[in-house]
Order: structure tokens, then C-alpha cells, then sequence
């Protein structure tokens, strides 16, 4: 299967999601939505968005760990991606967004 959306809903009745490469690891995690809505909303928005490097800002942590946020040309964060031990595999997760993001395939988790 390749790259896909999981969309859950959490017991508040909140709805987040996460973008999953074709391994089914998460490399997307979005902000918690107040409706499901609102979620499909961002998806669409990584999925306008997740092409173009410009979009990406990079940043480590106090830890020393690599991120990295997807951002929309109004300058708020998309979504952030897991913490990689290395600039490399940083960029590689990049990379993986760039891929699987543009999917359409959208599960829903209860």
C-alpha cells in the first residue's frame, strides 16, 4: 500500500491525524482538531503543501535530536514529523513526506 492518512478521533470527540509512509511508519503527525472537518482540511493542506522543500523548516531539539515541521504559506505548522537521531535520516523523512503525501488514501482508526 503506498503512503497513507489515519484519522482518529480521541475520547474528547477531537480528531487528529498522521501521515504514514507505505511501511506504515508515521512520519506526519498533525495538531488535534476540534472536528473531523477540520482534519480532512489539513490533510489537504500536506497534500498542497508537502511538494516544495521551501515548505519544510528543520530545527534540533535541546537534545540534540533532528525534526522538522510542515508548513503552510501562512506560516502555520502543518504538521511535525518524529525526532531522528541524524540531519540525514531528517532529511530522508523529509523526502518520505514529499512521497506519501500527496496519497488520497485516507483510513479511519477507532
Amino acid at each position: 500500500m503506498p503512503g497513507f492518512y489515519e484519522i482518529k478521533e480521541n475520547e474528547s470527540g477531537q480528531t487528529s491525524f498522521v501521515l504514514k509512509a507505505d511501511n506504515g511508519e508515521v512520519i506526519l503527525r498533525s495538531e488535534t482538531y476540534q472536528t473531523r472537518a477540520s482534519a480532512e482540511n489539513g490533510i489537504a493542506s500536506v497534500r498542497a503543501h508537502c511538494v516544495k522543500t521551501e515548505n519544510f523548516a528543520t530545527h534540533v531539539a535541546k537534545d540534540g535530536s533532528f525534526y522538522f515541521n510542515l508548513m503552510a504559506a501562512n506560516g502555520l505548522i502543518i504538521g511535525t514529523s518524529q525526532m531522528y537521531r541524524s540531519e540525514a535520516s531528517q532529511t530522508k523523512g523529509m523526502e518520505s513526506v514529499k512521497t506519501n503525501g500527496p496519497s488520497t488514501n485516507v483510513v479511519t482508526v477507532s
